[in-house]
């Protein structure tokens, strides 16, 4: 049995993405995220939570993570079966294996956008100018969370492996300070920015 027409699954890696283009596209009606990287019993308790606060005008629900366990998807099930009145449901995850079968069965399935897991960054960090850095920020102004995770590691293999730049401890701590910065939501734009200013002999050059 599918549940509400409105809802739907969506195989997709780009979640951040995804959401803020859905949540566009929904526009004016409310669009409700619930975004981690793994969907857990807590996660599940607060959408259904959530579901049950009555609306007039039809709203969405968005569970996105890369991974579901099976204990916040069983507490899904009845709900996505036969969700309350003018509420819809969207979940978001990179592989349909991800979901339970009795998930999948609640829900017709469609596919998103694949992103590739690996990037190429256009950047001499050998001789690194102000410039280059300039662009660089510009060009991705607008990276999500996980983009720029991305980004930070094709910038830490180019240096290593393409230049055989030997990193210092400060460089270092950069690389391992932007993770956690981007795990606290800092803007990615900022992280990279900070990141790239490690590279700072060959700036002053």
């Amino acid at each position: 049995m599918l549940a509400h027409n409105n809802s739907y699954i969506l195989i997709s890696n780009d979640i951040e993405n995804e959401f803020n283009r859905i949540k566009d596209e929904l526009k004016p009606l409310r669009v409700i995220p619930f975004l981690t990287d793994e969907f857990k019993i807590e996660d599940a308790k607060a959408v259904i939570a959530q579901a049950y606060i009555s609306e007039s005008e039809l709203k969405y629900i968005v569970l996105g993570a890369n991974s579901f366990n099976a204990i916040s998807q069983n507490a899904l099930l009845k709900i996505l079966e036969e969700p309350p009145r003018n509420v819809a449901f969207i979940i978001i995850t990179p592989i349909k294996s991800n979901l339970l079968p009795t998930i999948r069965s609640r829900l017709p399935i469609i596919k998103g956008k694949i992103v590739k897991d690996s990037v190429d960054v256009d950047l001499n960090l050998a001789r690194l100018n102000y410039d280059e850095v300039f662009n660089f920020l510009k060009e991705n102004a607008r990276v999500t969370k996980s983009q720029a995770k991305l980004l930070i590691e094709a910038i830490f293999k180019k240096a290593t492996i393409d230049y055989k730049i030997v990193l210092n401890e400060d460089q270092l701590s950069r690389f391992d300070m932007a993770y956690r910065l981007l795990e606290l939501n800092s803007k990615p734009q900022n992280v990279l920015s900070m990141v790239l200013m490690g590279f700072g002999d060959s700036l002053r050059r």
